[in-house]
């Protein structure tokens, strides 16, 4: 029997990352001048609400995916992904200058060399755990991928909603992470009949430091 599985908002009030501070393109190596790509433009809120991954934690299903992430503008877009274990990630090059893609992670250790542009590599994820991405040439590039121990995983939308369909039957630990506040856990008791419905609030204290709960 498979359930209705889970619907959630994800609520944050103010900026949590931090703005991007790199040198000017010209700075950095002769040859091309390839500029910064800027954050989209509209709501800081929105960019930090479709930052947050939600997953479920326990022994479930896992089906691995394709994923992408790529190099363009000097710097890694989409820079928040959420993959299952098992799953891969390529990291194509579309800028006209040299990238590199390397981790010191736990969870994943790699370095992918300097490649240029039309050229990628892709990365197997086989532990969960959370894997920070960098470039050795570009300090300002970085991103993170949030490596599920099973399939059901996702990201909020710039609206907060998230929604985890198709889950078994039973008893939970919710998980929500953002890179600059942590993880948040709370129970959900999964049943056939009905969507759970689930609420994370990712605060800061009033003086900006970030609290977070049962941070892991």
């Amino acid at each position: 029997m498979v359930a209705e599985g889970v619907d959630g908002t994800v609520t944050i009030k103010r900026r949590l990352s931090k703005k991007k501070v790199t040198a000017p393109a010209s700075s950095y190596a002769r040859g091309v001048t390839v500029e910064l790509k800027q954050e989209s433009p509209g709501d800081i809120l929105d960019l930090e609400r479709s930052r947050v991954v939600i997953y479920l934690e326990g022994t479930l299903p896992s089906r691995p995916i394709s994923a992408e992430i790529v190099q363009e503008g000097r710097l890694f877009a989409p820079d928040t992904i959420a993959i299952p274990a098992g799953s891969t990630v390529s990291f194509p090059n579309h800028d006209p200058i040299f990238h590199n893609v390397f981790s010191l992670s736990k969870a994943k250790s790699f370095d992918l060399g300097n490649y240029s542009q039309n050229q990628s590599r892709t990365v197997h994820f086989s532990k969960p755990g959370v894997v920070f991405v960098n470039c050795h040439l570009h300090p300002n590039m970085t991103a993170a991928i949030l490596v599920a121990p099973n399939a059901f995983v996702t990201t909020a939308g710039k609206d907060g909603k998230f929604n985890l369909s198709g889950v078994p039957p039973g008893e939970y630990t919710a998980v929500a992470w953002h890179r600059a506040a942590g993880f948040f856990r709370q129970p959900v008791k999964i049943s056939a009949s009905q969507t759970a419905s689930l609420q994370f609030f990712i605060p800061l204290d009033e003086d900006g430091s970030i609290r977070s709960i049962a941070r892991k």
